[in-house]
This record gives C-alpha cells, sequence and structure tokens, in this order.
C-alpha cells in the first residue's frame, strides 16, 4: 500500500481566490491540504505563486490546462510558466466538441496527447486527460474514455473524477474497475461525490465505494495526488472543501 498525499483543486474555491488568493491559501493549508491543483492563476506570475505556495508549505500537484495551450507556439510558454511553478503535471480538463465528435476524433485526439507527451519529456512533465461526463456516452458502441486510453501513451495520465463519472453513468464498481483496467496510470484522481438523492453531498456522504476505490488507487492504480473537487455547496465553499477533507481523512 502507497501512502497518498491530499490536494485541493482550486477551482473548488474559485471565488474566493478571486478575492484573496494568498488569504485562501492560507486557509487551505491551515486545514492540513498538502498541495493544490490550479485551475487558472488568477492573474498572477509564476514567481508570484511559487512564493506564496513555499511560504505556506503547499505543494503543487497539478494543473488544468486548456489544450491550445499545449500546442504551437503557446506550449514553450506554458512549459516555462510550470517550470517556475514547480509544477509536473499538465492535465487537459477537456476537448471542445470537434476533437471528440467521432471515434476518429478521439483517436486523433490522443495521438496529439501522444505528442505533447514527448515534447514534455525532457523537461521531466508529463500531460493528461481529465474527465466530465461526455467521456462515458457511447460513440460508435464504444466509451470514448477507452477509445482515448487505449490509443495513448502509458506516460499519458489518467486523471479520473469519481463524480462526473457516476453522473455519466457508471457505477461505483465501473470506476473502480477503471483504475484496474489501466494500471499504473492514475497518478492524480479527483475524489468527488456522487449522490442520487443529493447534489450538493460532500465526499463520504453518496453512493461512491470509497474503500474500495482507495485500495485500486493504492495498489494498482499508481496514484501520487488524491485531489478534492467541490462544485456544489451546501455550506461556503471554504467550509465545504474542510469537511470533505475531514471525512476523507476519517475514511483513510
Amino acid at each position: 500500500m502507497r501512502r497518498i498525499s491530499i490536494a485541493l483543486q482550486l477551482y473548488s474555491v474559485r471565488m474566493e481566490c478571486e478575492r484573496n488568493l494568498y488569504g485562501t491559501l492560507e486557509e487551505i493549508a491551515k486545514m492540513g491540504y498538502e498541495g493544490v491543483e490550479f485551475a487558472g492563476y488568477y492573474n498572477r506570475t509564476a514567481e508570484e505563486l511559487k512564493e506564496m505556495l513555499d511560504d505556506l508549505g503547499l505543494k503543487v500537484a497539478g494543473s488544468h490546462i486548456e489544450i491550445n495551450d499545449l500546442i504551437g507556439e503557446n506550449l514553450e510558454k506554458t512549459i516555462e510558466f510550470n517550470r517556475i511553478l514547480g509544477n509536473k503535471y499538465l492535465i487537459v480538463p477537456g476537448l471542445p466538441e470537434e476533437m471528440r465528435k467521432s471515434k476518429d476524433s478521439w483517436i486523433k485526439a490522443a495521438q496529439l496527447i501522444n505528442e505533447i507527451s514527448e515534447k514534455l519529456k525532457p523537461e521531466g512533465m508529463r500531460t493528461g486527460y481529465h474527465n466530465h461526463t461526455v467521456e462515458f456516452a457511447l460513440t460508435d458502441g464504444e466509451r470514448p474514455w477507452d477509445i482515448f486510453f487505449k490509443e495513448a501513451k502509458p506516460e499519458v495520465i489518467m486523471q479520473l473524477d469519481t463524480g462526473n463519472a457516476m453522473r455519466g453513468g457508471l457505477s461505483a464498481d465501473d470506476v473502480i474497475n477503471i483504475i484496474r483496467k489501466y494500471p499504473g496510470r492514475a497518478v492524480t484522481v479527483h475524489l468527488k461525490e456522487f449522490s442520487s438523492k443529493n447534489e450538493k453531498a460532500l465526499i463520504g456522504e453518496g453512493e461512491m465505494k470509497w474503500e474500495e476505490f482507495f485500495r485500486a488507487c493504492e495498489t494498482v492504480g499508481g496514484t501520487e495526488w488524491y485531489i478534492i473537487e467541490q462544485e456544489t455547496y451546501a455550506y461556503p465553499p471554504l467550509e465545504c472543501v474542510r469537511r470533505c477533507l475531514e471525512n476523507l481523512k476519517r475514511m483513510l
């Protein structure tokens, strides 16, 4: 069994970050989070962000980066930013519709990600792909998730979002079996609850079989980061992510 670090996807507290980034990061660190994953940089330079994180003892668990920022002339700028930030996981959070409209589109998208992966390798960085719900709606009789990851190289990170996958029609067992089907590829995973009765359920309050999921991540997933993401709020966002962390630690 491997010990897996815990981070917060900052999209969960995006309004708070916009109002007071340092203060929000400080609260996150005080809660006991070990790292953060970015989804935007709040008009800060990489140097400014790195200084904040170092001051608070937070690590970078990754960043969500649009596909256009990983191709062409934009790639070098993205590499330089993340080199300074100290981030080695550059995760694509979704694809534009034209890149996912057919099986062939998904295959080409995976091939493009493979090319990006090769360019990042000398930098000690990796790319990966994060799911929403569309990845599990059948395309030409197959799940796009499987079409993509059959074509993607093993070093392309499979960032499985548990809640999004279940909203896409998968059962808790299906989600767990994805980790087993692609061993060593779930380097970072998004922990998000799913409840058919309460759309604002926090981690541990819904239908996901967390204990089995953690066991799969710890034994075969190759998981380095559990990343909490909460997008619905029964309490103020900072209170939600505090409760999510407490629930997670109890289950672990």
